[in-house]
């Protein structure tokens, strides 16, 4: 509608036409009491502002974790802390693991150590009951430098040269699969175990 008529809209309503989205094409409207649209606007942005200091993600460890668990609980340990939020690392004792909490020390001292490039040690390891626990900060961000970041993996697609006289050159590589050959082995798939012949 036109501009006139949604503000004679507007006034006949008692309340005000006001632009919500002015770069939109056309630009949207809505038709509002604008001291009401002012107060839900501020109150959105405070909710923001709250949210931008970050979180406290907790992660638990055990003292005999495995080395590749290990490694996959510190990648997510980083994403936190580049996130901004701040870290509780948990060592959790289980039986007769409590007879020997040095060993559970090392484990947390290992963490630190390993996390040195990302955080900052806020509340060193201590004790209580059945576990060692510790919080961690992140480091600012230009000092950031990540251990255990997972590797990117890439769709790679085979482009033929023709200018090179190499006759292995235009050979596709053998991790390189074409869309045409992931399209059959998906179709082929069933989602169960293949019988061995």
């Amino acid at each position: 509608m036109t501009v006139a008529e949604a503000v004679q809209i507007a006034r006949s309503r008692g309340v005000d036409l006001v632009e919500v989205a002015p770069e939109a094409k056309p630009p949207v409207c809505k038709i509002i009491s604008y001291g009401k649209y002012k107060y839900e606007q501020s109150k959105h942005n405070k909710d923001k502002h709250k949210q931008k200091g970050g979180k406290v993600k907790e992660m638990k460890f055990r003292i005999n974790i495995d080395a590749h668990d290990y490694q996959t609980k510190l990648q997510h340990a980083e994403e936190f802390l580049d996130s901004n939020n701040k870290l509780r690392a948990i060592l959790q004792f289980r039986g007769r693991e409590l007879a020997h909490p040095e060993i559970g020390m090392a484990r947390m001292h290992r963490i630190i150590d390993d996390l040195k490039g990302m955080a900052h040690v806020d509340t060193a390891p201590r004790q209580s009951g059945r576990s060692i626990s510790m919080i961690l900060s992140p480091l600012a961000q230009h000092q950031r430098h990540r251990k255990f970041e997972k590797p990117k993996i890439e769709y790679v697609e085979d482009v033929e040269d023709e200018e090179d006289d190499d006759p292995d050159a235009n050979k596709p590589h053998q991790h390189t699969l074409s869309m045409e050959e992931i399209l059959v082995s998906m179709e082929g798939d069933t989602g169960r175990p293949k019988k061995r012949h």
